[in-house]
Protein backbone atom coordinates (compact mmCIF):
# COMPACT_ATOMS: atom_id res chain seq x y z
CA UNK A 1 0.00 0.00 0.00
CA UNK A 2 1.22 3.47 -0.84
CA UNK A 3 1.71 5.77 2.13
CA UNK A 4 -0.22 8.48 0.31
CA UNK A 5 -2.62 8.55 -2.60
CA UNK A 6 -3.97 11.42 -4.62
CA UNK A 7 -7.55 12.04 -3.48
CA UNK A 8 -9.95 13.94 -5.72
CA UNK A 9 -13.49 14.92 -4.77
CA UNK A 10 -15.86 15.94 -7.54
CA UNK A 11 -19.36 17.31 -7.01
CA UNK A 12 -21.61 16.21 -9.90
CA UNK A 13 -24.93 16.94 -8.18
CA UNK A 14 -27.06 19.93 -7.24
CA UNK A 15 -29.49 18.42 -4.73
CA UNK A 16 -27.43 19.52 -1.72
CA UNK A 17 -25.11 22.50 -1.79
CA UNK A 18 -21.65 21.33 -0.74
CA UNK A 19 -19.56 24.40 0.09
CA UNK A 20 -16.00 24.46 -1.23
CA UNK A 21 -14.80 24.46 2.38
CA UNK A 22 -16.61 21.15 2.93
CA UNK A 23 -15.07 19.60 -0.18
CA UNK A 24 -11.60 20.74 0.90
CA UNK A 25 -12.05 19.44 4.44
CA UNK A 26 -13.44 16.10 3.24
CA UNK A 27 -10.45 15.79 0.90
CA UNK A 28 -8.03 16.35 3.79
CA UNK A 29 -10.00 13.95 6.00
CA UNK A 30 -9.90 11.30 3.24
CA UNK A 31 -6.10 11.54 3.18
CA UNK A 32 -6.02 11.11 6.96
CA UNK A 33 -8.31 8.06 6.69
CA UNK A 34 -6.00 6.57 4.03
CA UNK A 35 -3.02 6.82 6.38
CA UNK A 36 -4.99 4.94 9.07
CA UNK A 37 -6.45 2.23 6.82
CA UNK A 38 -3.62 -0.33 7.22
CA UNK A 39 -4.57 -0.93 10.85
CA UNK A 40 -8.14 -1.72 9.70
CA UNK A 41 -7.24 -3.77 6.61
CA UNK A 42 -8.48 -7.31 6.20
CA UNK A 43 -6.49 -10.09 4.56
CA UNK A 44 -8.23 -9.74 1.20
CA UNK A 45 -7.85 -6.03 0.50
CA UNK A 46 -7.21 -3.90 -2.58
CA UNK A 47 -5.15 -1.09 -1.09
CA UNK A 48 -1.88 -1.95 -2.86
CA UNK A 49 -3.59 -1.69 -6.25
CA UNK A 50 -4.90 1.83 -5.74
CA UNK A 51 -2.96 4.70 -7.30
CA UNK A 52 -5.55 7.40 -6.54
CA UNK A 53 -8.93 7.76 -4.92
CA UNK A 54 -11.78 9.50 -6.71
CA UNK A 55 -14.84 10.43 -4.69
CA UNK A 56 -17.79 11.55 -6.80
CA UNK A 57 -20.86 13.17 -5.29
CA UNK A 58 -23.90 12.35 -7.43
CA UNK A 59 -27.65 12.94 -7.44
CA UNK A 60 -30.14 10.38 -6.20
CA UNK A 61 -31.13 9.63 -9.81
CA UNK A 62 -27.51 9.01 -10.79
CA UNK A 63 -26.92 6.88 -7.68
CA UNK A 64 -29.96 4.80 -8.65
CA UNK A 65 -28.67 4.42 -12.24
CA UNK A 66 -25.21 3.30 -11.10
CA UNK A 67 -26.68 1.02 -8.42
CA UNK A 68 -28.85 -0.69 -11.07
CA UNK A 69 -26.12 -0.87 -13.71
CA UNK A 70 -23.35 -2.30 -11.55
CA UNK A 71 -25.14 -4.10 -8.72
CA UNK A 72 -28.54 -4.85 -10.27
CA UNK A 73 -30.24 -3.21 -7.28
CA UNK A 74 -32.93 -0.56 -7.72
CA UNK A 75 -32.80 2.69 -5.78
CA UNK A 76 -30.33 5.32 -4.76
CA UNK A 77 -27.86 4.34 -2.05
CA UNK A 78 -25.43 6.08 0.28
CA UNK A 79 -22.10 4.89 -1.16
CA UNK A 80 -20.99 2.58 -3.95
CA UNK A 81 -17.38 1.41 -3.91
CA UNK A 82 -15.45 0.35 -6.99
CA UNK A 83 -12.34 -1.59 -6.03
CA UNK A 84 -10.08 0.38 -8.40
CA UNK A 85 -10.46 3.36 -6.06
CA UNK A 86 -13.69 5.14 -6.91
CA UNK A 87 -16.43 6.00 -4.43
CA UNK A 88 -19.85 7.20 -5.56
CA UNK A 89 -21.64 9.09 -2.77
CA UNK A 90 -25.16 10.51 -2.74
CA UNK A 91 -25.35 13.64 -0.57
CA UNK A 92 -29.17 13.61 -0.76
CA UNK A 93 -29.15 10.24 1.05
CA UNK A 94 -26.66 11.66 3.58
CA UNK A 95 -28.93 14.64 4.17
CA UNK A 96 -31.96 12.40 4.83
CA UNK A 97 -30.02 9.98 7.05
CA UNK A 98 -28.37 12.79 9.01
CA UNK A 99 -31.76 14.37 9.62
CA UNK A 100 -33.24 11.02 10.75
CA UNK A 101 -30.37 10.45 13.20
CA UNK A 102 -29.87 14.02 14.40
CA UNK A 103 -26.36 14.16 12.93
CA UNK A 104 -24.65 16.91 10.98
CA UNK A 105 -24.74 16.21 7.23
CA UNK A 106 -20.98 16.69 7.03
CA UNK A 107 -20.40 13.88 9.54
CA UNK A 108 -22.71 11.57 7.58
CA UNK A 109 -20.84 12.27 4.35
CA UNK A 110 -17.56 11.59 6.18
CA UNK A 111 -19.07 8.30 7.37
CA UNK A 112 -19.84 7.30 3.75
CA UNK A 113 -16.30 8.09 2.65
CA UNK A 114 -14.91 5.97 5.47
CA UNK A 115 -17.37 3.16 4.70
CA UNK A 116 -16.26 3.09 1.06
CA UNK A 117 -12.59 3.16 2.01
CA UNK A 118 -13.12 0.26 4.42
CA UNK A 119 -14.52 -1.74 1.49
CA UNK A 120 -11.23 -1.01 -0.30
CA UNK A 121 -9.47 -2.30 2.83
CA UNK A 122 -11.28 -5.63 2.40
CA UNK A 123 -14.27 -5.18 4.70
CA UNK A 124 -17.55 -6.73 3.69
CA UNK A 125 -21.02 -6.07 5.03
CA UNK A 126 -23.11 -8.76 3.33
CA UNK A 127 -23.57 -10.81 6.50
CA UNK A 128 -24.54 -9.55 9.95
CA UNK A 129 -21.22 -10.61 11.53
CA UNK A 130 -19.26 -8.80 8.78
CA UNK A 131 -21.44 -5.71 9.11
CA UNK A 132 -20.82 -5.53 12.86
CA UNK A 133 -17.02 -5.69 12.42
CA UNK A 134 -17.13 -3.12 9.63
CA UNK A 135 -19.37 -0.73 11.59
CA UNK A 136 -17.02 -0.88 14.59
CA UNK A 137 -14.08 0.08 12.39
CA UNK A 138 -16.15 2.72 10.62
CA UNK A 139 -17.41 4.38 13.78
CA UNK A 140 -13.93 4.29 15.32
CA UNK A 141 -12.57 6.18 12.31
CA UNK A 142 -15.50 8.60 12.24
CA UNK A 143 -14.89 9.41 15.92
CA UNK A 144 -11.13 9.84 15.36
CA UNK A 145 -11.55 12.13 12.35
CA UNK A 146 -14.44 14.10 13.82
CA UNK A 147 -12.37 14.88 16.91
CA UNK A 148 -9.25 15.93 14.98
CA UNK A 149 -8.64 19.53 15.97
CA UNK A 150 -9.07 21.19 12.55
CA UNK A 151 -12.04 19.05 11.59
CA UNK A 152 -13.79 19.53 14.93
CA UNK A 153 -13.54 23.31 14.71
CA UNK A 154 -14.65 23.30 11.08
CA UNK A 155 -17.54 20.91 11.69
CA UNK A 156 -18.77 22.80 14.75
CA UNK A 157 -19.03 25.96 12.67
CA UNK A 158 -20.95 24.18 9.89
CA UNK A 159 -22.77 21.43 11.79
CA UNK A 160 -26.28 22.55 10.92
CA UNK A 161 -25.69 23.57 7.30
CA UNK A 162 -28.28 21.89 5.05
CA UNK A 163 -28.86 24.27 2.15
CA UNK A 164 -30.64 22.94 -0.90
Amino acid sequence: MKDEVFVELIDHQNELVLPCTWIAELQRASCRVWSRLPQYACQDHHLAEIESLEIAFVSAAESDRIHRAFMDIAGATDVITFLHGELIICPAIADAQASDHGEPVLREILRYIIHGMLHLAGHLDDQESQRIVMERAQESLVAQLWSDADFAVFSAENANFTAK
